[in-house]
């Protein structure tokens, strides 16, 4: 029952979050429960640290250093599972518009930059790895090797790139 105040449908087109995702040959479960790792050690360093923090008034020196790196890995990871899902930002009034066959050269277009874009970043990041590995950098924090935190970013980087070229192939695919 609709009250006469309540909207019956929606105003603009939402896509519905609990729709099933499309198959894909990687399964999206491993980006969601990344995610839900990653969310669960941010949430829990906090924790400690706000406690730590409450009853000694000194903190975890490796805490905020830490969850900074996990944040850049939940953005990533949260990247990869957008592009998976085809739920990247875009400007809709162009790729919503026009025929379906040019809907689908929009969409794979989109989905070879992101590839191309993130496989540029992986090679590139790479070298990165590779100066702090040889030149033995370590974090300003705790002083831990800096190839630690900066060898997710090619791999990360690649994944999306993989996840872009999956798209792209499964939008050539669509008739």
């Amino acid at each position: 029952m609709h009250l006469p105040h309540e909207p019956t449908h929606l105003p603009i087109d939402v896509p519905d979050p609990a729709a099933q995702d499309e198959v894909t040959v990687v399964p999206l479960k491993i980006e969601d429960w990344l995610t839900v790792i990653v969310m669960g050690l941010l949430a829990l360093i906090t924790f400690a640290n706000v406690l730590v923090r409450y009853f000694t008034n000194q903190s975890f020196a490796w805490t905020e250093e830490f969850s900074v790196f996990l944040m850049i890995v939940l953005a990533l990871v949260a990247g990869s599972a957008s592009v998976a899902r085809n739920r990247q930002i875009r400007i809709e009034f162009f790729a919503d518009s026009g025929s379906p066959a040019r809907q689908r050269r929009l969409a794979r277009f989109g989905a070879l930059m992101v590839a191309l874009l993130f496989a540029m970043l992986a090679a590139l990041s790479t070298r990165m790895v590779y100066d702090d590995f040889q030149y033995g950098e370590t974090s300003p924090g705790i002083g831990i090797p800096q190839w630690w935190y900066s060898m997710w970013l090619p791999i990360l980087a690649t994944a999306i790139a993989l996840r872009a070229l999956g798209l792209f192939i499964r939008r050539g695919r669509r008739a």
